[in-house]
């Protein structure tokens, strides 16, 4: 993906590290006598660092985040939206250089934007109000697209970018149950969006270091995929509180809830059923049983060869499990049993590079993160102190609002091996260590 960033720093020629880092270094000086603190005046990204920023790789820490703000003139979240590939941008006047408009004048493309999605959000309202009397087939379209839309875009953007619309729409789906005017080819389709809406409410939850909102959540997506009869979000709901309770270091129970979902998905074909084994092999792995792991790593490959795209397939984001998953998975369990030999490390290397590019529909940025966390412990296991470092910077460099929590337990993975043996009292290991102290959030993922 280009970034606006990407094309801001193009169309005036910053895109040389050098070049760029006057004119940040500049901005950073103007900021800090302004507002502070002093540090800020000593900022100086790093070659890699800037490259990452630019091929949008990666995102600043939040005093990088200020100065490219204040020398840019637009939001994070915008300068890491996708640039216009035809319109030009109407920048904003800047001490650093005079904008260049191609837009028409009065309002950027950006904000155009904005007021459009408004605008179709708006129209969407008045047509599913319109129908209150009655559910109509225009009602269950909107609401259909909006679960493949959110579904698509959750593993790719903060939760904070499409909480509101997630919340509306389930309580949308939920208000069209309750109305009683669905008709009976209708109810089946609204059971299974409401069941989707929940199971990704429950995600949310579970993102924002909530697991009883999740759990809950969860228990409802899972009555309202049986109501629906509907056999693969049933065992997909099911994988999601095993989900829950591994990141809440409730191993029996992520493995419980784990066999309880192979279980139903037993004759399913989608990759819901490679997705409970490759659950089943983690949670193994946190209860140190090696056997179990290789066992339910080896039923996922099998699996995987019989895989049939099904229904929740086709909404993807995460309602499917990519190959690419299942591999970061794989070396997920052998790290949690501390195994890092050359195979291992082989593993871990090709997980990240999988989730190399942004652009490629199976990237989801937590995955990325916990692949190169996993990258990270992998080196530590081998005494390559330098090479951890570099594989979680990435990782620490992420911004607050993608800090969810398994990214944070991920990372603190990393800080409980850098605590021991004779790296411990390393310069890098010490400054690591403090670093991912301080790496959650204080509101995880939405904002204030």
């Amino acid at each position: 993906m280009r970034t606006l960033l990407r094309h801001l720093l193009d169309e005036r020629e910053w895109h040389d590290h050098d070049v760029f880092l006057l004119r940040f270094q500049q901005a950073a000086r103007e900021l800090a006598e302004r507002e502070g603190p002093e540090s800020l005046a000593r900022l100086e990204p790093a070659k890699r660092t800037f490259q990452g920023w630019y091929y949008g790789d990666r995102q600043p820490n939040v005093d990088a985040r200020r100065v490219l703000v204040h020398l840019l003139g637009y939001s994070i979240r915008q300068l890491w939206t996708p640039a216009p590939e035809e319109l030009g941008v109407q920048e904003p006047a800047s001490r650093f250089g005079t904008a260049a408009s191609h837009a028409e004048p009065g309002m950027d493309l950006y904000e155009m934007r904005r007021t459009g999605a408004m605008a179709a959000r708006r129209a969407m309202d008045f047509a599913m109000g319109a129908e209150r009397e009655q559910v109509g087939e225009d009602t269950i379209g909107f609401l259909g697209d909006e679960v493949a839309r959110l579904a698509a875009a959750y593993p790719k953007v903060p939760l904070s970018e499409i909480w509101d619309d997630l919340a509306l729409s389930q309580e949308e789906a939920f208000r069209l149950l309750e109305s009683g005017r669905a008709r009976p080819t209708q109810s089946r389709d609204l059971l299974f969006m409401a069941g989707a809406l929940s199971f990704m409410m429950a995600k949310g939850s579970h993102d924002i270091g909530e697991p009883k909102a999740a759990l809950m959540q969860a228990r409802t997506a899972n009555f309202l995929a049986r109501q629906a009869e509907h056999t693969g979000l049933t065992a997909l709901t099911d994988g999601l509180k095993s989900l829950i309770s591994y990141w809440a270091n409730r191993p029996e129970d992520a493995l419980h809830y784990a066999q309880q979902g192979a279980a139903t998905a037993e004759a399913l074909r989608g990759t819901v059923a490679p997705w409970l084994y490759g659950l089943q092999a983690r949670a193994a792995a946190l209860l140190g049983d090696e056997d179990a792991v290789w066992a339910a790593n080896q039923q996922a490959i099998s699996l995987r060869e019989l895989v049939v795209a099904d229904e929740l397939d086709a909404l993807g984001g995460l309602f499917t499990y990519p190959e690419i998953k299942q591999r970061y998975y794989a070396v997920e369990a052998a790290v949690l049993l501390g195994q890092g030999d050359a195979r291992v490390a082989t593993a871990a290397e090709e997980a990240v590079r999988g989730f190399s590019n942004p652009s490629d529909p199976s990237w989801a940025f937590g995955d990325q993160a916990g692949a190169q966390c996993n990258l990270a412990l992998v080196r530590l296991y081998g005494d390559d102190l330098d090479g951890a470092a570099e594989a979680v910077r990435p990782v620490l460099d992420l911004a607050p609002s993608h800090r969810n929590n398994g990214i944070v337990v991920s990372a603190d993975r990393v800080r409980g091996v850098l605590a021991r043996g004779p790296i411990r009292d390393a310069v890098v290991a010490r400054d690591l260590r403090a670093e991912i102290e301080m790496y959650r959030p204080a509101r995880p993922v939405l904002p204030s």
